[in-house]
């Protein structure tokens, strides 16, 4: 899918938004021990992990390694205020992907050397699926925007045959072929929008 940079990053930034929006839902419902669609994750787990996956882009797209950052985002990231710790490992993440030249750079993963644009793209579709899996935690709208949804769909798919032999991902749940994005790629990663809390995403 031809995504410019610009679009890729207007992307990015509306996909931390919902997830943020999700965020505070939960502090002011005090949801965070209420379940999500990923399997044995709590919402609090939930959040824990996309904070995590924020904190380490600033550090990475400075060229250090996953050798270099070792343990520092191990754990319990969120703290006495898990609103304030994601908002502010967003922010960060953000304003790394923002920053002049950074999508033309190379980021050092645990798989290898990737492209920073294509980590992008992949921390996009990332915090688009978390997003619904949040929604679905909190009871929040679950939709996603056309156009997001979109992008995460023809990003996964090329994959999906590998999907969920990695480990990452439970078994695709079957769709119709007419389905609508949001439905395919989420049955792509293993989540039944008909009975949400019953997937393995």
């Amino acid at each position: 899918m031809a995504v410019q940079p610009d679009t890729v990053r207007t992307l990015f930034a509306a996909a931390q938004d919902t997830f943020g929006r999700h965020v505070r839902r939960a502090a002011e419902g005090g949801l965070w021990q209420d379940p999500t669609p990923c399997a044995e994750w709590t919402v609090r787990d939930l959040v824990n992990h996309l904070t995590a996956e924020h904190l380490w882009v600033p550090p990475l797209l400075e060229g250090r390694t996953v050798a270099e950052i070792g343990d520092r985002f191990d754990g319990d990231v969120l703290g006495d205020d898990p609103v304030a710790a994601w908002t502010a490992a967003a922010e960060a993440s953000r304003a790394a992907f923002a920053a002049p030249g950074a999508l033309e750079r190379t980021v050092h993963l645990s798989y290898g050397e990737r492209p920073v644009l294509g980590y992008c793209r992949e921390m996009t579709v990332d915090a688009i699926v978390h997003s619904w899996d949040l929604a679905v935690g909190v009871g929040a709208d679950r939709a996603m925007d056309p156009a997001a949804a979109d992008f995460a769909f023809a990003e996964v798919s090329p994959y999906a045959d590998g999907l969920a032999s990695s480990g990452v991902f439970g078994p695709p749940v079957p769709v119709p072929a007419d389905a609508d994005a949001q439905t395919k790629v989420l049955g792509l990663t293993g989540r039944d929008p008909a009975d949400p809390l019953h997937a393995g995403g």
